[in-house]
């Protein structure tokens, strides 16, 4: 039996541990996947950009027409206790330990309907955990990704918990033993599985457009700050198939992965087969910002 942790948690309400949390059979997140979630990652007791998390959280909520139940005051209470708790568990002062906050929030609790109900009260849950962050040796060789066409819905800007498409996605680089899939929809660059996708050419960082074919990370508003403060020509435009075959360097980001750099792809090297210049700036870059954000 896969055991779970004794993780703190919160559950409506409620701080209580991962193996003692219960909902209803009838929620809705559990029948229908009706819910929507947020990664937060916080470096040192401090969240990371939290105030973009929070506002992509209010639009994936308004998209599936649910209130959010608690303040962006309150969620950050909520995380901030269960860092400190979590901290101390672990033996260690919550400064010491960078951590990774889930924040879920479902429609609530009702007979098995498709329609919307609107008369019931949201599951609210929250859990913490160390951060696992790329290895020195995937920063520093890059790694290895696979592509495959795009089969998942078309309102993919939802952070919604149905996430049935990106685990059949991920499966794929998995079995392929690579770290990621990158996808194609029609021809032109969507996402990775659980990434952003850039592509750097001719010294240009260049990223899907902020539409429903693609969740906009948070790290896309970071990169353009990054770019722009180091004088790295940034643009958003669709991006076909062969200019991401033909890349100078090609990149994930995500709160875990932050950016990391893809060396090969389809088992093909990608540019020169080695982490890029462009990448140099973005890491170094987001290390100055998570040094920011380190400072109470």
């Amino acid at each position: 039996m896969n055991t779970l942790p004794p993780l703190p948690c919160y559950l409506n309400g409620a701080f209580t541990l991962l193996p003692d949390a219960r909902i209803s059979v009838m929620d809705r997140g559990f029948i229908f996947g009706d819910g929507v979630y947020e990664v937060v990652p916080a470096y040192g007791g401090q969240m990371f950009r939290f105030a973009q998390h929070m506002a992509r959280l209010d639009r994936s909520l308004g998209e599936l027409r649910i209130a959010n139940p608690l303040t962006h005051a309150q969620w950050a209470e909520v995380a901030q206790q269960l860092m400190v708790t979590f901290a101390a568990s672990q033996g260690v002062d919550v400064h010491d330990l960078d951590q990774l906050i889930y924040i879920q929030v479902t429609r609530g609790v009702a007979m098995r309907d498709h329609v919307m109900p609107t008369d019931i009260t949201p599951t609210v849950f929250v859990m913490t955990n160390t951060m696992k962050l790329p290895t020195e040796a995937q920063r520093g060789q890059g790694v290895a990704c696979v592509t495959a066409d795009d089969f998942r819905w078309e309102k993919a800007h939802i952070k919604s918990t149905s996430l049935l498409g990106a685990v059949f996605a991920r499966q794929i680089s998995f079995d392929a033993g690579a770290l990621e899939t990158v996808m194609f929809r029609d021809g032109f660059l969507s996402e990775a599985a659980a990434s952003n996708v850039w592509v750097v050419k001719g010294g240009k960082v260049l990223g899907t457009p902020k539409d429903n074919l693609v969740l906009e990370g948070i790290r896309y508003g970071l990169i353009e700050e990054i770019c722009r403060a180091r004088g790295i020509p940034f643009e958003l435009r669709r991006i076909s198939r062969e200019e991401v075959r033909h890349a100078d360097e090609l990149l994930l980001s995500s709160a875990t992965k932050e950016v990391l750099p893809v060396t090969l792809l389809d088992g093909q090297a990608v540019g020169s087969g080695r982490p890029g210049p462009v990448y140099a700036h973005l890491i170094a870059g987001y290390g100055e910002a998570k040094a920011q954000s380190r400072q109470p």
